[in-house]
């Protein structure tokens, strides 16, 4: 009886502390949502980082590098008839491509062509012996150098020389880009092309060799690397000026990048659908290193068609596409069909897509999770938007920062440098305002910089930031922060700009536009058209005394020695150059004005491919380009 009166009482306050509990919980709910809305998708984003660096951390402590492609060799194992890639109606299993990348291996090292720690350049278009080939020379341990297959003559011979390599190896369809620069390739480079016979001087063939080549394994230990920092591939990227720059990336960073389809929620079960160049980081590293990461399988195409587009993913039933902001703006333009949304593409991963596409390709093909991110080639720093967030490339928090600590910047563009105070020291932007980009480097997030030249590594670097002795890598990037947290890319700083889907340093442009034997002074930028991503390119040019303006030889100049992207659309003939103070190219006021003829006096030309020459901007052109019936 006493014990039953002790605890009597109590019982009557069950109801009111659960009661009381409930009510608890469903206010910390309410105020989760109204101050924190995003707390719980960043949590989870947050633990699929954590989860990942410490298995690639466990691996190191274990003694144990387990690299992207030990990954490949290991599911080609558990998994040799699942298939990998899908070419032009062609099944390669993951047995088909371990075995043929095996006789890559056996015809160099029967060769004695090559050995571990070499370099090789590839230039080949998208096709399954491209993944053969890099795989191939990836087992000698040699690293690749993937080339851009659109850049010609001195870009391409710049590029080659750039890396060093031992051996070019080129595609068949890449031979009348080989036979340009042939007589000025370095004698010591061993060439190789993708043909069983070739009519060339001084030019191997594979094709023939692979057939009668070994599928066995060449020894393991020549692929082994002892360390995750290693380099493993060259790839290249405009960066803010010059020629293309060979950007180094480790072990490290493939594992990283290859885990982004993953962290996206993509699976095994998934097809994955790259049209984009592989010679990209996008389509080599996220989409067919995500590939391997996962097990899933890859739909690959030579080139991307918006035509063929969906009738591609219905075909191979893809549900993950990859892209870029012009990829998707070339689908929306596409004529309107029925059933675009009868496909089972659940996700699209990339970045640069305009809000307005955004919102318009899910309008049109359907409930697609548009996943979009943030990353340089070369650079220690990436975001992903894994909240669907229109607009925004990602997210950043306290605790993301303390992983991968990230800063925007005051930045003066007069100067094209980053303003600082008094003291010396760079300042913060507020939320809201835009800002450089930079990131801090430190040991567990490296800038590996570039391959040769050591002054362009130390370019993307700044120095004594916040306080003594600190380094940052500066992408290059201007980018706003909103309240929320959400990043949004505004644009490109220093002498380049983006125009369909490639970076344009401008002064490559410039120098081969002052090779021209009339141009006293060529400054190139890009200028915003209407309803297009990113800007397209546009030259001021000066004349030489006592010449005159031929515009037939400068079309010819520009699609001769300059890839497609990189040609100058537009064309304004001035009298003299604006200079700054630092006797720099004032291009602000340049940029400013753009191309329309009714609001500047200068000649303005327009580079009319049909007719083989710049022609004269007329207000007519002019408005059938903004209006979208004069394609760009």
């Amino acid at each position: 009886l006493v014990v039953r009166s002790l605890f009597a009482p109590a019982v009557p306050m069950l109801p009111s502390l659960v009661t009381g509990a409930a009510a608890g919980i469903v206010s910390l709910h309410l105020i989760q949502k109204l101050l924190f809305p995003y707390f719980w998708h960043d949590f989870k984003y947050l633990l699929k980082v954590i989860k990942y660096g410490l298995t690639v951390k466990i691996y190191r402590l274990r003694g144990k590098i387990f690299t992207v492609l030990d990954k490949f060799v290991k599911q080609a194992d558990r998994q040799p008839h699942k298939p990998f890639i899908l070419y032009e109606g062609d099944v390669h299993t993951y047995q088909d491509v371990d075995r043929r990348s095996n006789r890559v291996a056996q015809v160099f090292l029967q060769q004695g062509a090559l050995k571990k720690g070499d370099t090789v350049a590839l230039l080949m278009s998208n096709e399954p012996d491209f993944i053969h080939v890099w795989f191939g020379v990836a087992k000698l341990g040699c690293v690749v150098a993937f080339l851009n297959f659109n850049i010609r003559s001195r870009s391409l011979l710049h590029c080659i020389s750039n890396c060093e390599p031992k051996i070019l190896i080129v595609g068949a369809d890449m031979l009348g880009t080989l036979e340009e620069i042939l007589p000025n390739l370095q004698k010591d480079i061993g060439v190789w092309v993708m043909t069983k016979d070739c009519t060339l001087p001084s030019v191997n063939t594979l094709l023939d060799k692979l057939e009668a080549a070994s599928e066995d394994c060449v020894p393991v230990n020549l692929r082994s690397a002892n360390n995750l920092m290693a380099s493993v591939l060259y790839i290249f990227t405009s960066g803010t000026t010059g020629l293309p720059k060979a950007a180094v990336i480790s072990h490290l960073q493939i594992l990283k990048g290859a885990a982004g389809l993953w962290a996206f929620g993509a699976t095994a079960d998934d097809a994955v659908y790259i049209t984009l160049p592989l010679y990209h980081s996008a389509a080599s590293v996220l989409g067919i290193g995500g590939c391997i990461e996962l097990g899933a399988t890859c739909v690959l195409r030579k080139k991307f068609s918006a035509s063929q587009f969906w009738s591609d993913c219905k075909k191979y039933n893809v549900t993950v596409i990859q892209y870029i902001g012009e990829l998707c703006r070339y689908l929306c333009n596409q004529p309107v069909k029925e059933g675009e949304k009868d496909h089972k593409v659940r996700l699209a991963v990339g970045n640069g897509v305009r809000s307005d596409v955004w919102r318009e390709f899910l309008g049109r093909f359907g409930d697609i999770k548009m996943c979009e991110f943030y990353g340089a080639t070369e650079g220690n720093i990436s975001f992903m938007n894994h909240t669907g967030k229109i607009g925004s490339v990602g997210r950043t928090n306290f605790f993301y920062k303390l992983f991968f600590p990230s800063d925007l910047i005051k930045y003066d563009f007069k100067k094209d440098e980053p303003i600082r105070n008094r003291h010396g020291w760079c300042e913060k932007v507020k939320k809201g305002e835009a800002g450089l980009l930079i990131s801090k480097v430190n040991a567990k997030n490296p800038f590996f910089g570039y391959a040769g030249s050591k002054k362009h590594t130390e370019n993307k670097l700044l120095r004594e930031v916040f306080k003594k002795g600190d380094i940052y890598f500066n992408t290059g990037d201007l980018m706003v922060q909103d309240q929320e947290n959400f990043l949004y890319f505004l644009d490109r700083i220093g002498d380049t700009y983006r125009w369909k889907g490639e970076n344009v340093a401008t002064t490559e442009v410039s120098d081969i536009i002052g090779m021209l034997d009339f141009i006293e002074e060529a400054s190139v930028y890009g200028v915003p058209v209407p309803d297009h991503e990113g800007k397209v390119g546009m030259v001021s040019v000066t004349l030489k005394p006592n010449k005159s303006l031929d515009l037939e030889q400068m079309y010819e100049q520009v699609v001769t020695y300059l890839p497609g992207y990189a040609c100058p659309v537009f064309l304004r003939l001035q009298e003299t150059m604006e200079m700054t103070g630092t006797f720099k190219q004032q291009k602000f006021r340049l940029v400013r004005e753009g191309f329309n003829p009714s609001a500047i006096t200068d000649p303005l030309y327009f580079l009319y491919s049909s007719k083989k020459s710049y022609v004269p901007l007329t207000k007519d052109l002019h408005d059938k380009i903004l209006s979208g019936q004069l394609k760009l």
